[in-house]
């Protein structure tokens, strides 16, 4: 999703930044780490120390580096081997939270495996960052010449910061919203989000979509953690109103581009590119094709397969109105737009492939009979 690619696009310069200092910690998925993990243990010894304390309880931990550029260190929890552990968890966040702050509401409690997951995941982040701690403390490093920031992002990694502040682990916390969990369900819903965000019943919101346990989780990662950042002034804005507390920091998202050393490197690859989508749109709408690629501009959209909230309404909006202005002046641009979202699928497009196959046979035919007559050519010519 958006945030995984986030952090991936920013390893790179915090790596380049923090070399080995810089640890990711996520959960552990067998799949992905086939191709994204190169397995191995770590080279500092506090870490090496607080993984093998981990695993000499009970907890599956996999250590090594992600195949990222910055190739960053990861320490990977299998939140299933802790699983026996949930009503231990659940518990804790029980009895140091709910009970004294009224912060989190006993739904915390229903068997739902996402927010069960989450529950396990945090609490074995903040067993990590503990433990690590006091392997700093046994190698004779003082806390204080040693400082540790632990950067959470979203509400899903919520209770490991939540259960850090509780343990008055010496910790800074960091916790990053890219949007709102009360926001997405408030905009999926058709309401007018942004002009009411100081009149909705925050509490009956949240109940009514069923996410209120989730919501008072996130809400206190918000207010438990030293600084508050988000990604936007109106991602900002939406935590004004929903979490009740002003960001301190805005940490815009961006593309790490990559500057080519000379220009023509990189308009010979944009023409490359471009050649691949012309061949894609002269197979894709053979039968139909009678416009003139050189006068085609190409559009793009692409998220999470959301309606709204990714605003593919107001992209094929913009186009039927663009449609409709250029057959008014009898333009010869034709518009090509691709809407990119992954969702199930009930099969390939079999007239698309076989438009694909007729349009390659034509161009091969072509480029041969280009070569034998320029073959033919060219000995004349001799």
């Amino acid at each position: 999703g958006g945030i995984y690619t986030v952090i991936r696009t920013k390893a790179g310069v915090s790596v380049d930044e923090l070399k080995d200092h810089y640890v990711l910690l996520g959960p552990y998925n067998e799949h992905c780490c086939r191709t994204e993990l190169e397995y191995g243990e770590p080279s500092n010894e506090a870490l090496q120390r607080t993984v093998q304390a981990m695993r000499s309880a009970g907890c599956k931990v996999v250590t090594g580096r992600w195949l990222i550029e910055g190739y960053p260190n990861v320490v990977l929890f299998d939140v299933g081997t802790s699983a026996h552990r949930l009503d231990e968890f659940k518990h804790e966040l029980w009895e140091k939270v709910c009970a004294h702050r009224h912060t989190l509401s006993p739904r915390t409690h229903a068997s739902r495996r996402t927010s069960n997951d989450a529950i396990i995941f945090g609490a074995l982040v903040a067993w990590f960052l503990g433990e690590f701690r006091s392997q700093l403390a046994n190698l004779g490093d003082d806390p204080a010449s040693v400082p540790i920031t632990a950067h959470f992002h979203e509400w899903l990694t919520g209770v490991g910061l939540i259960l850090a502040r509780c343990r008055r682990l010496p910790v800074s916390t960091v916790f990053t919203t890219h949007a709102t969990l009360l926001g997405r369900y408030l905009c999926a819903g058709h309401v007018d989000f942004y002009n009411n965000l100081d009149k909705f019943n925050i509490d009956k919101e949240a109940g009514d979509r069923n996410i209120y346990h989730r919501y008072c989780i996130e809400r206190a990662a918000v207010h438990c953690s030293h600084v508050f950042t988000t990604v936007s002034e109106i991602t900002g804005l939406e935590s004004q109103f929903l979490l009740k507390r002003v960001p301190d920091v805005i940490t815009p998202n961006g593309l790490n581009v990559v500057k080519f050393a000379a220009l023509h490197e990189f308009q010979n690859r944009h023409a490359m590119a471009k050649e691949k989508i012309n061949r894609f749109i002269q197979g894709h709408f053979h039968g139909h094709y009678d416009f003139d690629m050189d006068k085609v501009l190409y559009f793009f959209i692409a998220g999470r397969y959301e309606y709204s909230n990714k605003g593919a309404d107001v992209f094929i909006e913009a186009l039927s109105r663009l449609n409709f202005y250029l057959k008014e002046i009898n333009s010869a641009v034709t518009v090509v737009a691709f809407l990119i979202f992954p969702a199930r699928t009930a099969s390939f497009n079999v007239e698309s492939f076989r438009g694909q196959a007729i349009v390659k046979g034509m161009r091969d035919t072509c480029k041969q009979i280009e070569q034998d007559i320029g073959n033919r050519m060219f000995e004349l010519c001799l």
